[in-house]
This record gives C-alpha cells, structure tokens and sequence, in this order.
C-alpha cells in the first residue's frame, strides 16, 4: 500500500497545487480542482484501477502506482502548473526540438505554457523576532486579495490586534501607491502596551516576505504533451529494463498505459477548460474618453459642461496637473477679442476627462459622425495577453508599426514589473504575446523591440521562429559605461527591428530645411566668401545638438550653396574583376588617380554617370584618390543607420512634466525610432509593454510636429497606468513645454483618446461557478465527456423564459461597469461609427442592442 498511498496522495498535491490563503480567482480555482479531483477523478479512477487489477497479483498493483508516481512526478509543479517541472538530465526525459523547416530552434522548458503572472504563495504565519526583547507576530493574510495578473506590488501592513502577547498584523497588497505606515503600527502597539521599533518591524517584514515565489502557467495542450511523454516514458521502461515478455506481461503492461491514459485525460480535460477561460475574450469595464475642449464644437454643450457639478473636480485635477493655477476662471475659456478670436487660445487644449461627466458623455460622443476614426488613442489597463488576444479582431493587420520595451530580465533593471524571470518564464511570456501582436501588424509594418545583453540572442532566434523578417538591430550607445563585478563596462542595449515583408527602413531628413537655411544665412552673413563660411558653418554642425550624426556628416557645399558630403567610393569585398580597378583620369594633371585596394565599389558604367553628374570629387592633384559626392538634397529620405547614440535619460523629461517614474527612455529617442517605424501621417502603433506612456507621448508630439494623425494603443497592468499614463498623456496635449510640474507657455494639440480597463483571467476565475456535485451522471463516459457542461461559468447573467421562448441577458449581474459597446466591437471586429443610450451603429452599417443585448452577440464572453 506504500506506493500506492504515496501516488495518491502525490497526485491529490500536484494536481491541485500548494495550498494558498487569500482571496482570489485562483483561490476559486483551487476550490473547482479539489472538487473536480474529489468527486470527478478519485472515484472513477479507484473503480477503474480495481477492475484492470483484479487478474493480476498484488505486486502488480504496487509497480503500477510506483510507476505512475514515477512519470507524473516530473510535470506538476507547485502551482499545479503542467510541463517539463522535474526534469534532470539522468531523466532522460525527450523531446522534438527541430522541424523539416529549420534545422535550428530555439528550445525552452515552458515553450508549450501560457504564462499567466509570477507570484508568492503567501500563507499567515507566526514569527518570533529577537532584538533586543522577543517579539511574537502573527501576520494574517486570510482576506488577502491576490495580484490579477503580473503587475509589480509591494505588501502593506497594518495593525489588527495584540492577544496573548502576539501583535497581529494584516497583509494586503498596496493600492494606489499606499504604504506601510511603520510609525502608526508602532503607536497603536504602544497604545496596547507594547513597545516596539522600527528595526524590529523591518526584520519581522522580510522574514514574512520570504516565502515561496512561482511561475503560473497554463498547458496550451496537455493531452498531447502528456501522451508523447508517457509513450516515451513507456518505451524506455520497457525496453531498459526488461528483455523477456510474456503474454500476462504484455497485459500488464497495457493495463499500465490503459490508467495512465485515464488519468491524462482527466488532467487534460481541466487544463483544456482552463485554456478556454485564459483565450475566452474579455469584458470592457469603465471605460472613459479625454478629450481636449476644442473638439467640444457646440458651444451650448460646452456651457452645460461648464455648469455641471462634475466641472468642481475637473478644475481640481487641472490644477493638481499643474495646467492652470488658483485663479483660473471658466470664462477665461470662452472669453474672445474684438476679432471674435479666443483671448486665451492655450486654454483649448484643456483635456476634459469624461469621468467627471457621465451623464454628458453619449452627448459629447454624438458629436462625432465617425467615433473610432476620430479617436487618436486607446489606452488599455490590462494584462497584455489578455488585451492583445481581446482586440485582435478589431485590429487585425491594422497596426503599422509595434514599440515596446519588455522587461528585461534582470535583477538590477529599473522596471516596475517582476522582472526577475527564469529565461523559459520570461520566453514563454514573450513569446505569446508577440505572436498574437504579429496577427496585428500590417504586412508593411515594423516591429521594433528593446532589450540588453542579457536576453539579446534569445529574444532574436525567438522573432525569427515566429515568422518575422529581419531589418536589423541598432545598437543605442548611452553614452556612460556602467562598470560591473566582471567582463566589460556595458554602455549600450539594443532595439531589433524585424518585419513581415522585407522592406529597407527609411528615416525623413528632419533637418533637411533647417541645415539649408543655416547655409544660405551664413552665406549672406560672409557675402558669399566660400572658405569662411564653411568654416562657420562646420562650427554650428559640431555644436547642433538636434542634428543627428548622419545629418552632421553634410559639411560642404557648392558656390551655389548646394549641401553635400563626401563619401569613400572603395569596395567592401575585394573585387575579382579587372573592370573595377579602372583608374579615374584627373581632369587638371589627366593622369591616372590611385585605386583603391579593394577595387572600386561601382561599375565602370555607374562611375561613368557619376562622372557626366559631376558627382566625383578629384583632389587638387592626381595623388589623392577620388571620393563620391552625394547631395543632401538628393531625396527627403535615407536608410536608417544601425547606430543611435544619445546619453539622454527620459526620467528628467518625466520630472519636468511632474510625473513620477523611475526608469523609461528619452522621448528623443521613442520620436526617432517612430519617425522610421511609422513614417505616414495615419499610421496607427501598438505597444503593449507601456511603461510610463512614452510611445503614445512620442508619437502626440510627431502629430504636432507634421500635423499627422497617427494613433496610438497603449497596454499596461501597473499602477502606473493610472498614475503616469493617464495625466502624463493629459499633460502633453496641453503643452509641449513644462517645468517642475508646470505648464509653460507652449503649443497644445487637439485630441481625443479613450481609456478602460479589460476584464482579466483572475476576474473571470473568480465569477466562474462550478456547481460542489458530482461530475458525471448516468451513463456518461468520464474520461470523453465534458466535465463542465452543466456548470453555470457566467450564465448567472442569463434568465431563459421557456415559456417565450426567449433569452434575457443582464449583464450587471457579472461587473458594473460594462461598456458593451466597446466589447462588441473587439468580439466582432467592427469599428464602432455611433453610440447611444440603447444602440451601437457600427462602420460597415450593421448595429447591436445595448439595452437588451442578443444571446448570439454576447455567448462567448460568459460561456465556453
């Protein structure tokens, strides 16, 4: 019986995974996998293995649960998580790691995982601190509401109780940026007759913290990763470790795999309803619009905003934004000259934010003919799969350019994410992600992706099994080494540009007018000495910190101020060909230039024309080799060079604007790298890594730059979402110029995005109900049938009148907050032209009920 108690009991464990205290979807989901092991597998399982043991020994019966305890012992992990978990070499555990098509790929042990979020299996505890006095604390953490998905969040504590001399404290996670409030812990013990300190709390927090850290995954097929592991398994134990069969042998044997089916399938049919859930599309909730004042274009609405009561807070946030100051009156908004022209034009660009006016909201909407194509941005708080996998239908092939900067995965990374994964975790969370973001990508898009040394290699062998072309890395050199314990001093990181078509990336020569302008006033200012000017006009290229390299390489001119540069006419390769070592003939001295060693980089015909151009610069005698002579002026476009160097930092731009945030790259270099990525005015970019903000701040300040129209979708789960993202956007599209949290005077853009939040995995966990009965009934086959077919999930939202014949959903039963018409639109992929009160019209025509949804449009949200 010891084998058999030890599968068992193993089994129950890692099936279910490590007991959890809190609150939470996973909680729930830890409650329908006891129930579904207790009163789905346990009893149809025992019944199974008596019957298929009855002809056979009792030894038997032993070696069958040492096996089974042998095999499922290496794919369970803690969190009940199925994959390569135990998995030493001496195993010998196999898998396929090549296809016909590459004979190279890129292996990890979770490549066949969702990556759902890192976490702590926190549990309360008791703890004993012994400095200077003995301290008891109990830190209770039974009503503690776990992290939705992989947001970065500290743990708080506050002060509960003190009973038998044991100071309980509870633990939550922080909300909004709260803290621990050491200093109030300490006087409510005091208050309790306790005397405690600051060092003595500090100990009894990081003893607390120290608890067990997992990866939660979810198997995208258990049943055929678990089979072909089995077949394996089989194989090996059979032909390693015996070389005789007999016929009750050969049974045994299949009655072995007979069980062990048994059991993977009843695995497998749980993971496979929770893949449904993970892929299931998501609820829109609280959704909300910024819109900047100018775009209210009926002026009696914009009086009735005025005169809301809502308009109290709107103002306070104005100036908590540092946009206007104590003295701000609303008629300083509408006031005009005697030319009929606003006396306060920055005032336009207020952004209201429609929160504070729900009840105006559908009348400011009505102002659009187009909605969605009037929108210039979607900001989505939501985990990114989530996210990506919900607006894929809307946005398929729509985005023309992806920017994000993932977490790096490192300890010493300044990112607000738990950064720290395992290379398989951290591959395993990208690697979803970027193939649901390619389905979004246009077929002429760019993908463009930040990363350092660390997970460089990987990250690209990992781009290039999912399909995308490679356009290049560009290597960012920061400027400042930052020295380490070994190897070199590393001042650069990476941005790996990839696309779906191969395509030559192009960046616009910005400065282009600027630099002839700058000539042509030098050449005024010197009445036209040649020598002189060039000599000032080489001084302003050295010290133009605007110009980028390449510009600054155009340091000559012609008589006619013509801008130019010189450029080096020698092959790369050495040329085998005698053609390309014809000599060019100076046309002072007509003798016979030098050549260069390797031959000359174009043909005698291309040399030819560039010589008819007058495109050849001959030195002062035949002894200098000949150079190339290209214009600035010969497109409005070159090929972005594989080089970016800039020291600047993007958190002093952030504290200028106010915004607090540790890390994030200079909007400089966000601008030029989007200059090249998404060149035309209407391009629409992704980012679903979104930090701070700063590609939706990049490309607002290319559209005030050119006048385009570029939107933008921004993903991100943090907190930061509500307190970077949302006033840092604000912010900008009041003013591009800001001081300590203050406007300065400034230029504003019109603008009008909207923001909501995604129903998450964990949400629906935890509104998913699993009725506490027994599984099966009748004559069902367990092990084909589905499990979950009577269970409820979210049809608590549904009432069917049998009588009517009809299906009523009510949709507030599951969250407040639904914006259904938001929903629908990623559910069916049409862009949304109007919204009422009870209807939503879409482009192509067609429209849905808002008031009284169809069961068709809205089945697949709450059943699965």
């Amino acid at each position: 019986m010891a084998h058999e108690q030890q599968f068992l009991d193993a089994l129950k464990s890692i099936f279910i995974g490590a007991k959890v205290e809190g609150e939470s979807g996973y909680i729930n989901l830890m409650k329908i996998k006891a129930n579904y092991f207790e009163k789905g597998v346990f009893p149809f399982l025992m019944k199974d293995i008596d019957l298929i043991c009855k002809p056979f020994e009792k030894d038997f019966r032993e070696e069958l649960f040492d096996k089974l305890y042998d095999f499922f012992q290496h794919y369970f992990s803690e969190s009940g998580s199925i994959y390569f978990r135990n998995t030493a070499q001496h195993h010998n555990i196999y898998e396929k790691v090549y296809t016909d098509d590459h004979d190279v790929m890129l292996f990890w042990k979770t490549h066949m995982l969702y990556y759902v979020k890192t976490d702590r299996l926190f549990n309360s505890m008791e703890i004993e601190i012994d400095s200077p006095a003995k301290r008891k604390f109990f830190f209770d953490n039974s009503g503690m509401e776990l992290k939705r998905s992989n947001e970065k969040r500290e743990l708080t504590y506050t002060f509960k109780s003190i009973k038998n001399g044991i100071i309980t404290l509870t633990v939550s996670y922080s909300e909004k940026g709260r803290k621990t409030k050491i200093d109030e812990i300490v006087q409510a013990a005091k208050d309790n007759g306790m005397m405690l300190d600051e060092e003595m709390l500090e100990k009894a927090f990081a003893v607390f913290q120290k608890q067990s850290e997992v990866d939660y995954f979810i198997n995208k097929n258990a049943k055929a990763f678990l089979d072909e592991q089995f077949d394996l398994w089989l194989y090996q134990y059979i032909f390693k470790g015996e070389s005789e069969f007999n016929e009750l042998r050969l049974k045994q044997l299949q009655a072995m795999k007979s069980i062990a089916t048994k059991i993977i399938d009843f695995i497998a049919q749980f993971e496979e309803e929770l893949v449904k859930i993970w892929n299931k599309p998501k609820f829109v909730l609280n959704s909300n619009y910024i819109i900047t004042l100018d775009k209210i274009t009926d002026e009696a609405l914009l009086k009735e905003i005025f005169k809301h009561k809502g308009m109290i807070n709107q103002i306070a946030e104005w100036q908590e934004l540092g946009m206007v100051d104590k003295k701000f009156n609303l008629d300083f908004v509408l006031e005009k000259n005697l030319l009929n022209e606003p006396t306060n034009p920055q005032y336009r660009y207020l952004p209201l934010d429609t929160k504070y006016f729900k009840d105006l909201e559908l009348d400011i909407l009505a102002l659009f003919d187009d909605l969605d194509s009037a929108l210039d941005g979607w900001l989505i708080h939501s985990e990114n799969y989530q996210a990506l996998n919900t607006i894929l239908p809307k946005f398929l092939g729509k985005a023309n350019c992806i920017h994000i900067d993932p977490p790096y995965n490192t300890k010493s990374s300044g990112f607000l994410y738990e950064n720290n994964y395992g290379h398989s975790s951290w591959l395993s969370m990208m690697n979803d992600r970027i193939v649901l973001s390619k389905s979004i990508l246009a077929k002429n898009g760019i993908f463009t992706c930040h990363i350092d040394e660390y997970e460089f290699e990987r990250l690209n062998i990992l781009l290039d099994m999912v399909g995308f072309q490679n356009a290049g890395t560009m290597v960012w050199d920061k400027g400042q080494p930052v020295t380490g314990a070994y190897g070199l001093a590393t001042q650069h990181e990476y941005v790996i540009w990839k696309t779906i078509d191969n395509i030559k990336i192009r960046v616009k020569k910005r400065n282009l007018e600027l630099i002839q302008a700058q000539v042509s006033k030098l050449l005024k200012k010197n009445d036209g000495a040649i020598l002189q000017t060039i000599k000032d006009y080489r001084s302003w290229l050295r010290n133009n910190n605007d110009l980028s390299p390449a510009e600054k390489t155009f340091d000559s001119f012609e008589d006619t101020g013509r801008i130019y540069r010189s450029d080096n006419m020698s092959a790369t390769d050495k040329r085998t060909d005698e053609k390309f070592y014809r000599p060019l003939i100076h046309p002072a001295t007509h003798m016979p230039c030098p050549v260069p060693e390797y031959g000359w980089r174009y043909s005698p015909n291309s040399m030819d024309d560039l010589l008819a151009e007058q495109k050849i610069l001959f030195g002062e005698d035949h002894t200098t080799m000949p150079r190339k002579k290209t214009y600035l002026d010969e497109s409005e476009t070159s090929q972005l060079p594989s080089m970016y160097r800039s020291g600047a930092r993007g958190k002093q731009g952030l504290d200028e604007l106010g915004i607090a945030f540790p890390f994030a790259h200079s909007i400089e270099f966000y601008e030029y790298i989007l200059r090249s990525a998404a060149p035309e005015v209407n391009d629409i970019i992704l980012d679903f890594f979104a930090g701070s903000g700063t590609t939706a701040h990049a490309s607002i300040n290319l559209n005030r730059d050119d006048g385009g129209k570029r939107k933008y979708i921004l993903v991100e789960i943090g907190e930061q979402f509500i307190n970077a993202i949302l006033p840092r956007i604000k912010k900008v599209v009041f003013s591009d110029n800001w001081k300590a949290g203050i406007a300065q005077e400034g230029k504003g853009i019109s603008h009008f995005a909207k923001y909501f939040e995604l129903e998450q995995y964990e949400d629906a966990l935890k509104k998913a109900r699993y009725e506490d009965a027994p599984l099966f009934a009748g004559t069902q086959d367990a092990y084909t049938s589905y499990a979950f077919l009577r269970d409820l999930k979210m049809l608590e939202a549904v009432r069917v009148d049998k009588n009517d014949n009809n299906v009523e959903v009510n949709l507030e039963k599951l969250y407040d907050g639904i914006d259904l018409a938001e929903t629908l639109s990623y559910l069916t992929g049409k862009w949304i032209r109007r919204i009422t009160k009870d209807t939503v019209e879409f482009q192509d025509g067609t429209s849905a009920n808002l008031s009284a949804p169809d069961w068709d449009d809205v089945k697949s949200l709450i059943w699965w």
